[in-house]
């Protein structure tokens, strides 16, 4: 071997280990630089987190699969009230055969089944990721999370019950019917949609907000929703089979749909679904406002506390 082919020498183990141990010591700069833009401050955050959770009910933004259930619901709602103004428009009938507020209490169980899959996904599944601590490390403080939640989940199934009242209030009008009649009726409609959102969309929240488990929270809110009501009606059938008609306003107030059909009959000239569409009384009436109102203030407070709770 020439002298210009001396071997290079060799690393001792001591060596590569000091270089080894260098080499993991050293900071790279990957060029991080501080935000320096505009803070954009609370508001902006709770609008933001409204937006992705109205966009979640719907599926928006989500896989394909979370599309299907909702636009397959909000099809089962929308196609009746289209097939209710055709069949009024071949008949020429003088009126709907069922009233704006009507249709929504009619659409009970699909719109059950609807906030069912749609609260648990806007709230629950916080709680499962624990992802709820890093919206509180923001700004943003724990009522402004409750705030944009619920009325996030109230302005989705708002919007699930009044586009079936819109499609009713414009096929009516296609189909000639009385305009001042059915702008009357339309207007009442979509302020007992507003109603019927704010109710159920405190009691769903509230309930989703009580276990990370989507499943639980799914079976919860729909047994809270169905179950009171057939049990108020089957309470209110035995009285009026028993001539006690004077109980069946009262029992009304048992459950949140029959309390929302007791309001619409007797403030939104709706037909009541009550036995023998019994109406209620002044009386009767203004204590259906004043449980309503107690009921949608109770559930929100009772939300509120629920995230004032440590280890969230």
């Amino acid at each position: 071997m020439s002298p210009d082919q001396t071997p290079a020498p060799q690393a001792t183990a001591s060596g590569g280990a000091a270089t080894a141990e260098r080499g993991q010591n050293v900071i790279h700069n990957i060029g991080y630089r501080g935000y320096e833009g505009p803070r954009l401050g609370r508001s902006y955050a709770r609008r933001a987190l409204f937006s992705q959770s109205l966009r979640g009910t719907y599926g928006l933004g989500r896989s394909a699969k979370s599309k299907v259930l909702p636009l397959l619901l909000f099809a089962a709602v929308c196609i009746p009230a289209a097939i209710l103004v055709a069949v009024a428009a071949l008949t020429k009938a003088k009126e709907l055969q069922v009233g704006y507020a009507e249709y929504v209490l009619l659409m009970q169980p699909l719109l059950g089944i609807y906030l069912a899959a749609a609260a648990p996904q806007a709230i629950s599944m916080d709680l499962r990721f624990k992802t709820t601590p890093l919206y509180f490390s923001r700004p943003m403080e724990r009522s402004d999370y409750v705030a944009a939640k619920y009325a996030a989940l109230s302005a989705a199934l708002f919007l699930f019950t009044a586009v079936p009242v819109l499609i009713m209030y414009i096929g009516a009008l296609l189909a000639k019917l009385d305009f001042g009649d059915q702008t009357e009726g339309a207007v009442q409609g979509l302020v007992f949609c507003a109603l019927f959102a704010l109710l159920h969309a405190a009691i769903a929240a509230w309930i989703a907000a009580l276990t990370p488990r989507r499943g639980f929270g799914v079976a919860a809110i729909i047994v809270a929703i169905t179950v009171p009501y057939f049990l108020v009606s089957a309470l209110q059938g035995i009285a009026w089979t028993s001539d006690n008609n004077g109980a069946i306003g009262w029992l009304g107030l048992g459950s949140p749909g029959t309390l929302l059909d007791g309001v619409q009959s007797r403030f939104l000239g709706g037909r009541s679904g009550f036995p023998d569409e019994q109406t209620l009384t002044g009386a009767q009436g203004a204590v259906y406002l004043v449980v309503l109102a107690a009921l949608i203030v109770c559930f929100c407070t009772l939300l509120l506390r629920r995230y004032r709770k440590a280890g969230l």
